[in-house]
């Protein structure tokens, strides 16, 4: 059994557990930061494990261009190419759909992808991603999904529900690495009834975990917790839980409450290069002139490299002269952030007082 739950909240539905997978064991609720090409912007992969990184996902499509599958093959596999002894997720690329630079067309048959180096055209089937993903040895793959973006039509999700419920059967057919498990994910919008629908199909087949994809795309904060729910409801509560591309602080802490176990996104990142740390009060911009004499750290208890060597005032000095090293800085800070929050959020669960935490944090964290 590749997932286990070690212990439960009494009064919601967080959970603690650990992931088993071919390169590691991860402790559950976790973060995965985006290493889109094999590194990470402004972080190395030794960074990341300093920041106490177990995971991350990178996308299969984009390897699949670059560095490509015949490389990947010499080196055996992905992990042994970029010299990485964590966990490691692969999307599909169904996530580049909703690029306008990637997305030719789709149909039944699979999607029609322009390369961004050099514009070349690919096919990519179900069944194609599920092979490549096999050649690539990751610990995760996920399905090839209809992912659609924020205020489309109920038609155009139904549409897609019903196009990612039959890629998701024709993927599991062609699944041939025994050492790397499969993931599924839930589509269907915010709308109730194509959760229900997608999420009773995808939790009937045999697949070693569940996502819930196609959200914090637009849609309205409320809107994205119901769907979170729909979807939840209808999902074995031992399956492993995996809430794709959500990743502030404020979302994450919510989402462990009722039952997830996982995230990617590139919110922390994203955030940081724009100039916004996270702080356990909320988020803070930088470019404000209120920290160019400010010689207080970011957070005082936080281990990251930034706060035990920087102050706000050197930050907002390099920021303001656009020094690419701050990016650095503030990246390292914000996935240490997350996860040092993920990490306290696993102990209350043990503790029993996960509830608590849980309302303390939104109370005091100002958006």
């Amino acid at each position: 059994m590749c997932f286990t739950i070690s212990k439960k909240d009494k009064n919601t539905l967080a959970r603690t557990g650990v992931l088993k997978t071919k390169h590691a064991e991860i402790k559950t609720p976790f973060f995965m930061p985006v290493v889109t090409k094999g590194i990470a912007k402004y972080l190395t992969l030794d960074q990341l494990e300093k920041l106490n990184t177990k995971c991350f996902i990178s996308n299969s499509y984009l390897l699949y261009l670059k560095p490509g599958e015949d490389l990947l093959k010499k080196t055996k596999d992905y992990h042994n190419f970029i010299n990485w002894k964590g966990g490691i997720f692969t999307d599909s690329g169904g996530f580049q759909l909703k690029n306008p630079e990637f997305m030719i067309k789709i149909n039944n048959k699979g999607v029609w992808f322009r390369s961004p180096f050099n514009g070349d055209k690919h096919f990519m089937s179900p069944e194609r991603v599920i092979k490549l993903q096999n050649n690539i040895s990751s610990d995760v793959a996920m399905i090839l999904d209809d992912m659609q973006d924020a205020h489309k039509t109920k038609k155009d999700y139904e549409i897609a529900v019903n196009r990612t419920i039959d890629w998701a059967k024709r993927a599991i057919k062609v699944h041939k690495n025994k050492d790397q498990l499969l993931f599924g994910i839930v589509q269907g919008g915010i709308y109730k009834d194509l959760r229900e629908k997608c999420a009773k199909e995808i939790n009937s087949l045999p697949f070693d975990g569940i996502a819930i994809g196609g959200l914090a795309l637009g849609e309205s904060k409320e809107n994205m917790h119901k769907a979170i729910d729909y979807s939840l409801e209808h999902i074995d509560r031992g399956k492993i839980k995996y809430l794709m591309g959500v990743g502030s602080p404020e979302d994450i802490i919510q989402a462990i409450g009722k039952g997830v176990d996982c995230f990617d996104s590139i919110y922390p990142t994203k955030m940081a290069r724009h100039g916004i740390l996270f702080t356990r009060k909320g988020p803070i911009n930088i470019k404000k002139a209120i920290y160019k004499e400010n010689f207080e750290k970011v957070e005082k208890d936080c281990d990251c490299p930034c706060c035990k060597k920087h102050t706000l005032a050197y930050l907002y000095h390099l920021y303001r002269l656009n020094e690419p090293g701050v990016k650095i800085l503030m990246s390292m800070h914000n996935i240490r952030f997350i996860h040092r929050l993920i990490e306290e959020a696993r102990k209350k669960i043990k503790e029993g007082n996960f509830e608590s935490f849980q309302i303390d944090f939104l109370k005091n964290y100002k958006i």
